[in-house]
């Protein structure tokens, strides 16, 4: 559990990979604008620090050069069922801001939810 802690163990890191599953964000202004307010300086130690591990890809982007996007790897989706069930325990012990669409998708069935958020995040990646 530790060294899983060492890589995923930081809010920022977990809320950035939520972003990019359940929101699909993938530049760096759309992460600034999460309603968390991450400073600029943690968004990009903590993006980097997702790269450096493995867990995403940066790319430049399609429409403009100087932009980068980023997408899970393969290692990053396996994060996947851990956010989940962060999102539903925080809904069921915290007050949350989570949508409650997305809520009551994922506890209608989680392993569905996953699967869904899996491959929506591999397709995107493919774009």
């Amino acid at each position: 559990m530790s060294t899983s802690l060492d890589v995923l163990g930081d809010k920022w890191t977990l809320l950035l990979i939520r972003d990019i599953v359940f929101v699909g964000k993938s530049t760096y202004g759309q992460f600034l604008q999460s309603e968390e307010k991450i400073a600029t300086n943690i968004l990009a130690d903590r993006l980097a620090v997702l790269e450096a591990q493995g867990l995403i890809t940066k790319a430049v982007a399609a429409d403009k050069k100087s932009k980068f996007t980023y997408r899970l790897t393969e290692k990053g989706l396996d994060t996947v069922p851990l956010i989940v069930e962060l999102v539903l325990w925080g809904a069921k012990h915290c007050p949350t801001i989570a949508d409650p669409s997305l809520l009551a998708e994922l506890q209608a069935s989680k392993d569905t939810a996953v699967e869904k958020y899996q491959r929506l995040a591999r397709e995107k990646a493919l774009e």
